[in-house]
């Protein structure tokens, strides 16, 4: 069975898995205070072109997401993020369980448009009785978003200026943010990102990790007391070196972005070879998920031979659905679905 569900269903890159194997036995320090994950962070900080940033090493997406945004937040403050926002749907309501509410604007393939957020801001600080409401105090975008689609560097700087204006600060959701480095559509570098954004992260659970995500607060605007209250939230690992490690190898020789544009490629040529068969996606996403409108017949003798993703119904008859490259795919396993198709 082929699987293109997604880009966590497969292990590690081998030279973590033998990085890990070599100093497995070595004694480190606990809870992140070691020398890899130091050597690690100003490695991030290099590639950021951020020698102030602050880093911090999470174990996942949704932990990190929730950490994040429950600890930069006042009581009484919400998130603002897109309808699609990974926040308002894929995460079980983790930020309202902090006790924040998702303050959600529309979405434009997955993107949000900073004009409808400057006024949506504006709507909010003109009403007279906003003191009675929940007050926007952060606005969280992905890049690459839910649908793969991409934030240019025009639209970010817009998006920026507009928290600037009313003095929020911007979070990026960066899960596979690896993948956004290395589209060839892109304009938005990783020290973009680091000026820009307030706080993004650095996903390496879908891009080659076996799990772990960098946290990058750019402005010297992380919490204070933050390690504590990531131990409040269960978010603190004792043995904090496996995630200095990973992103330390990930990090080294620029493998982060060779294995993140292996999926670009990979990508590509699913994207190819399905447009040759005559099969219609329902937006062009430049990044590793594709979004493939199939009829139900169709669907379900596909099946049978590869793992995918439902997306949603796109009429009676049709399904989007999902198909997902990662760092690790193979030529072969592209050419093995053409052939079926």
């Amino acid at each position: 069975m082929l699987s293109f569900e997604s880009d966590y269903t497969i292990g590690a890159h081998e030279k973590i898995l033998n990085r890990m194997q070599e100093i497995n036995m070595e004694q480190q320090k606990g809870y992140g205070a070691d020398k890899i994950c130091e050597g690690a962070k100003e490695k991030i900080r290099q590639e950021c072109e951020c020698e102030d940033a602050q880093v911090y090493f999470l174990v996942g997406g949704t932990q990190t997401n929730s950490i994040v945004i429950s600890t930069m937040l006042e009581q009484h403050e919400g998130v603002v993020a897109a309808l699609t926002g990974h926040i308002s749907l894929h995460e079980a309501g983790a930020i309202e369980y902090t006790g924040h509410k998702v303050q959600e604007i529309p979405g434009h393939d997955g993107k949000i448009d900073a004009k409808e957020l400057s006024g949506f801001l504006k709507t909010f600080w003109e009403d007279n009785s906003h003191d009675h409401m929940v007050f926007p105090g952060m606005v969280y975008i992905s890049h690459p978003t839910e649908y793969g689609t991409l934030y240019s560097l025009t639209e970010l700087k817009a998006i920026s200026a507009a928290c600037r204006e009313y003095d929020i600060p911007l979070y990026m959701d960066g899960a596979r943010l690896g993948y956004g480095l290395m589209s060839a559509d892109t304009d938005v570098t990783l020290p973009d990102i680091a000026r820009y954004c307030d706080v993004f992260y650095i996903g390496g659970t879908k891009v080659g990790a076996l799990f772990g995500e960098a946290v990058v607060f750019t402005k010297k605007n992380m919490p204070k007391c933050f390690m504590p209250k990531v131990k409040q939230r269960g978010g603190l690992l004792a043995k904090g070196w496996l995630l200095g490690l990973q992103f330390d190898t990930l990090f080294t020789d620029n493998l982060y972005y060779e294995i993140s544009k292996n999926a670009i490629d990979m990508a590509s040529l699913l994207k190819e070879g399905f447009q040759k068969k005559g099969y219609k996606f329902l937006l062009d996403s430049p990044t590793n998920q594709q979004f493939i409108i199939l009829e139900n017949e169709v669907m379900e003798r596909l099946r049978s031979k590869v793992a995918f993703s439902f997306w949603e119904k796109y009429d009676e008859n049709h399904t989007v659905v999902r198909f997902v490259t990662s760092w690790a795919t193979k030529r072969e396993d592209i050419q093995e679905i053409i052939s079926f198709l």
